[in-house]
Formats: structure tokens, C-alpha cells, sequence
């Protein structure tokens, strides 16, 4: 054999046990990931479950703080429109006091 034939074995020789190390460090890689995956994946669902909860309670706090605006103006709304019947009914008695009195005198 020559000295190039040497160099090409040994060549092939160490690009293979390289190749064959990288792929038992991936395959160990990948064997731990695939054990962690279960609680990674409990962490994430909780996470994210969490999450939605917090979305839930601020979407139903914001609904509330609608719903009584609206209330209050619905019934600032009515106080006003019972204030005015009420001035409205005073009017009418003043008038009527007035009609009385001129008919008194």
C-alpha cells in the first residue's frame, strides 16, 4: 500500500468515528430531550392554561366595569328624567296656586 492509500484509510477511518460520536451525542441529546418532553410539555400547558385564566378574569373585569357604566348612566339617565317630570309637576302647581289666587282676590 502507499502512503496515499494509508492516509484515505485512515482518513475514512477517523471521519467515521467522528461521524459515529456526533451521532451517539445527538442520539443521547435526543433521548434526554424526549425524557423531558412530558414534564416540558406540563409546563408549557400550564403556563398556558394559566395564561387563559388571566385573559378570562381581565375580559370579565373589563365586561363588569361596561356593564356598570352603563348602569350608572342608565340610572343618571332616569334621575335626570325624574328630576325634570318633578320641576315640570312644580311648574304645573305654581301655575295652579297663581290661577287660585287670582281667583280668590
Amino acid at each position: 500500500m502507499t502512503n496515499s492509500d494509508y492516509l484515505l484509510k485512515a482518513a475514512i477511518k477517523k471521519v467515521t468515528e467522528k461521524l459515529n460520536e456526533i451521532l451517539v451525542e445527538k442520539i443521547e441529546e435526543a433521548t434526554n430531550i424526549a425524557q423531558d418532553a412530558p414534564e416540558i410539555l406540563k409546563k408549557e400547558f400550564d403556563n398556558l392554561k394559566e395564561s387563559i385564566i388571566d385573559e378570562a378574569s381581565k375580559m370579565e373585569k373589563a365586561e363588569n366595569i361596561q356593564e356598570n357604566e352603563s348602569t350608572n348612566t342608565y340610572q343618571v339617565s332616569k334621575i335626570k328624567k325624574a328630576l325634570n317630570e318633578i320641576e315640570e309637576i312644580n311648574k304645573q302647581i305654581d301655575l295652579f296656586n297663581k290661577s287660585i289666587n287670582n281667583h280668590i282676590k
